[in-house]
């Protein structure tokens, strides 16, 4: 530093000169996070290459319609201001039409659980172990627009995500209400959220709870809000040739693919969440990693990777940055954007051959 600058910056406001050096800083940040090898392995170099390509395909010739689940102490009108460069990117790269549904989280949260964001160790919906005093003058804890699909509780593998099954039963009236959807995006809370719904909408997922339940091995049996209607009443059967279970409907078709941007999934195996991701997603997903993330742990959301059938290398992509959603990066919006045709191109291929193979009377 020269002794012009130096002087220059002795002639500083505290609060200008606290400014400058936290913009300098930020910029060293930003350096160093781009200078992480994880981003320019072999692999993720042909990923970004594979992406790039798929991004300037044809779009589909049909509109798509995407549910968005935004993170812990989000909101859905707040989580649509923060992805308004990612909306009008797909708005632009599906010009038949892109529909982004944002709905708010069940759970209002309090300036205790949203303390962790100030510097405590609660994580993700993690309680945080210095809840403070954020009572109002009548001993009540003041409200504030945070919500949250689910209240995370314990350790490990002694975890409990308080409230799920109202968080999921809120998703549930928006597939039932605003459907049908294409897909979901999620981030944080809301991708280990994506992973859930796309679980439970796929075929024999009710099955996989049965099957925990009845070997007794405890677990979150299988959410009510996301059985069909008219299977909420059915009972089993029992004839002489023994007992008949009629297969069971859910309320809102397979999902093509869902994204998780930092999202995560329980680690272990002795959690109550084990049917969700066993047997593993088969649903087509996505994920990012940021790899300054100090929110979510990497091995929480390689967790995640791991409970899904498409694991390979090309399905995660890391970007050079923390715990957001990077809608303006360009090798991450082009991630997305081929992620989707490329699955929505299949679909198209597979409609088109299941016109092909009709029968028809004539």
């Amino acid at each position: 530093m020269t002794q012009t600058s130096t002087s220059q910056h002795l002639q500083l406001h505290p609060t200008q000169l606290s400014h400058l050096l936290h913009k300098r800083y930020m910029r060293l940040r930003h350096l160093l996070a781009l200078s992480d090898p994880r981003l320019y392995t072999p692999t993720q170099l042909r990923i970004r290459s594979h992406w790039r390509n798929m991004a300037a395909a044809p779009p589909p010739n049909r509109p798509i319609k995407i549910l968005m689940l935004h993170g812990y102490t989000q909101s859905g009108p707040l989580f649509q201001a923060k992805t308004g460069a990612l909306r009008k990117t797909l708005q632009k790269a599906f010009p038949k039409g892109c529909e982004l549904v944002y709905p708010t989280a069940p759970i209002r949260l309090t300036p205790s659980d949203e303390s962790f964001l100030a510097g405590s160790t609660g994580k993700d919906g993690g309680q945080s172990k210095d809840e403070g005093d954020d009572r109002n003058r009548d001993g009540e804890e003041e409200e504030i627009d945070a919500w949250a699909w689910w209240r995370r509780k314990g350790q490990g593998e002694n975890i409990v995500y308080e409230g799920i099954e109202e968080g999921l039963e809120s998703i549930a009236r928006v597939l039932k209400d605003k459907g049908p959807f294409d897909g979901v995006i999620g981030f944080s809370q809301g991708g280990a959220c994506a992973a859930m719904i796309a679980s439970l909408l796929e075929p024999g997922r009710r099955e996989a709870f049965d099957k925990q339940q009845e070997q007794g091995s405890g677990g979150m049996p299988f959410p009510r809000s996301f059985e069909a209607e008219e299977q909420q009443q059915e009972q089993d059967t029992t004839t002489t040739t023994g007992t008949h279970r009629r297969k069971r409907e859910v309320i809102h078709a397979p999902l093509l693919f869902a994204v998780s941007y930092s999202g995560f999934a329980p680690q272990g195996r002795s959690h109550p969440y084990r049917a969700f991701f066993s047997p593993p997603i088969v649903t087509p997903f996505l994920h990012f990693l940021g790899s300054q993330d100090v929110v979510v742990d990497e091995a929480r959301s390689l967790e995640l990777v791991r409970a899904c059938v498409g694991d390979e290398d090309r399905f995660v992509v890391y970007h050079p940055g923390g715990h957001f959603l990077p809608s303006t990066q360009k090798a991450c919006v082009n991630a997305l954007v081929g992620f989707l045709k490329e699955v929505l191109s299949r679909e198209e291929e597979d409609r088109g051959e299941g016109v092909e193979d009709m029968d028809v009377p004539f």
